[in-house]
């Protein structure tokens, strides 16, 4: 069985099925019988959407919108699989992402880039085009209805500049993709989510990234939906730790900015390890150090690498 939750309020989260369980959920949003799903993750996790949507009495042509944060591989990597399966369905994505969801070779040499061809064969597969005529490109503020349901996009740079999060205007809850940062469960203590920034390359912008978070906060929203991973509440007290530990982040990248090469990235990402394991244990998190860094290891990695991104952008 796969992780599948329905927070009753017609939004359910499940495990895309990606790496490993509980990394990575997609959210459904259900209204009179028709579907929303934001983020996708891999080829791979249309076999968890189907029973999702089986789990619930609905079938593939329930589907109207697979609406996707941004278009990196985890949350987009599906998508044209998806979008074959629910013939009903619009695929709605910032205007940045829509042509790499049309023509996808440009989006997977990036990907290659930081991963490895071999990864990303093996990870995600074939990517599958969407058609042009399927695509909604998701402007500032574009509304969708979903049986009368509205949902709302909103332009957040920051992780990225394709990055959209969506408003459900039901509950006030927001589809925060990788802006609002990661909170895995099982770091969680009691009923206290833990949360940490994602600086993931090679669009990072932490001014663009602050002002998106401020923006979301004040909307004042009842929870956030994370696709790293699902609901969290408390989210001002969320968001304000969420910020201090971005200014963190700057502040190590700018500690190691006169370095260069694989100093610098050892340097860096040993600083993002110690303060990672210093707030986890202040959080009251009691794992294994080797547990903690098992589950971060990929993150601590991509986040330095993406503050290096920064760091070289900023040069003259």
């Amino acid at each position: 069985m796969f992780d599948f939750r329905d927070y009753g309020n017609g939004i359910y989260a499940f495990d895309a099925g990606y790496l490993r369980p509980i990394l990575a959920a997609i959210h459904m949003v259900v209204e009179n019988g028709r579907v929303a799903l934001v983020d996708t993750g891999t080829n791979d996790s249309l076999a968890n959407t189907r029973a999702a949507l089986e789990r619930i009495g609905l079938g593939s042509d329930a589907v109207d919108y697979v609406i996707l944060t941004h278009i990196h591989l985890d949350h987009a990597g599906g998508a044209g699989t998806m979008m074959q399966a629910f013939p009903a369905a619009q695929l709605v994505v910032h205007p940045r992402g829509a042509r790499h969801m049309a023509e996808p070779s440009k989006l997977i040499a990036g990907v290659s880039a930081v991963y490895g061809a071999d990864y990303v064969r093996r990870v995600y597969g074939d990517i599958v085009p969407v058609p042009a005529a399927r695509i909604v490109e998701a402007v500032d503020g574009t509304k969708l209805s979903l049986a009368g349901r509205r949902l709302t996009c909103l332009d957040t740079p920051g992780h990225a500049r394709h990055h959209i999060c969506i408003v459900d205007d039901r509950t006030g809850g927001i589809f925060t993709g990788d802006l609002f940062g990661l909170s895995y469960r099982e770091m969680d203590v009691g009923d206290r989510p833990f949360i940490f920034p994602t600086t993931t390359p090679s669009q990072f912008e932490p001014e663009a990234m602050r002002q998106s978070i401020a923006r979301l906060l004040e909307r004042r929203p009842e929870a956030m939906y994370l696709t790293h991973y699902g609901r969290v509440g408390g989210v001002q007290a969320m968001g304000e730790a969420l910020l201090g530990h971005l200014a963190v982040h700057e502040k190590l990248a700018l500690g190691v900015a006169s370095l260069s090469g694989d100093e610098r990235h050892q340097r860096l990402k040993a600083g993002l390890t110690r303060y990672l394991l210093d707030e986890l244990r202040r959080h009251g998190c009691s794992l294994p150090e080797s547990r903690i860094l098992d589950l971060w290891e990929t993150d601590l990695e991509l986040n330095a690498q993406g503050l290096e991104v920064w760091l070289d952008g900023r040069r003259p």
